[in-house]
């Protein structure tokens, strides 16, 4: 009897993550430069093929690598989407699970520095940038994604601090959503969501004494049904 099974070639799979951080005001992506072929020496996403005998998923993968470049595991880890086809890579059909995530520059800064070929790039200088395979269109799908969730969800808070004042939360907010907020709306988001808790501990802030807040250990990120602004 005839094998009615095909053969078929596997795809390539990878894993890559953009990875958002805030810093003097301004969106940035981690991007590191490529070693070898393909795209030698071109900026790109974190990121490469899962290890069996390290993963146990994908969101390992996209943690192990991240951490391989910035010392630490983000607090807020998202899977965004897929992208495939067979012109995303030279080598053949390729497909890549991509996520996004939040971190504190201040947790990355002191390894960042020490790894020659990973720096953080401000989201608007991207444009003119060659970045490899198809990383500038994920790069975009992800921001948008930031976006979206700014306006709905406590999420951007994962770029700030341990500790942090209102006044740092909304600046964080307003450089992701690129339009000023109310502080009197994020205020009531903070009250309503229970997420966070006051530190013992006040910070000068523009001539008076601003509270310092945290979020809750094990705390799950409240979604609102409306947007800010709205």
């Amino acid at each position: 009897m005839k094998d009615s099974k095909k053969e078929f070639i596997n795809p390539l799979f990878t894993v890559d993550s953009v990875l958002f951080t805030v810093v003097d005001n301004q969106l940035k992506v981690l991007l590191v430069k490529r070693a070898i072929e393909p795209f030698n020496g071109r900026w790109a996403l974190p990121g490469g093929f899962v290890d069996v005998k390290q993963d146990d998923n994908t969101d390992m993968t996209a943690q192990r690598k991240l951490y391989e470049k910035t010392g630490i595991t983000p607090k807020y880890l998202e899977q965004l989407k897929v992208f495939s086809g067979l012109n995303r890579d030279p080598r053949g059909f390729s497909v890549t699970l991509t996520y996004f995530a939040l971190v504190a520059y201040e947790d990355t800064e002191p390894h960042i520095n020490t790894v020659e070929e990973a720096t953080w790039t401000e989201i608007n200088e991207l444009r003119n940038l060659p970045l490899a395979f198809d990383h500038r269109e994920i790069i975009e799908a992800a921001f948008q994604r930031l976006q979206q969730k700014a306006l709905y969800s406590m999420v951007p808070v994962y770029c700030c601090a341990e500790k942090f004042t209102v006044g740092q939360l909304k600046s964080v907010v307003e450089v992701i959503i690129n339009k000023p907020l109310q502080r009197k709306s994020l205020m009531r988001r903070i009250e309503a969501s229970g997420m966070f808790k006051e530190v013992d501990q006040k910070v000068q802030s523009g001539g008076r004494l601003a509270q310092l807040y945290s979020l809750k250990p094990d705390v799950d990120v409240v979604h609102f049904e409306r947007n800010l602004g709205a």
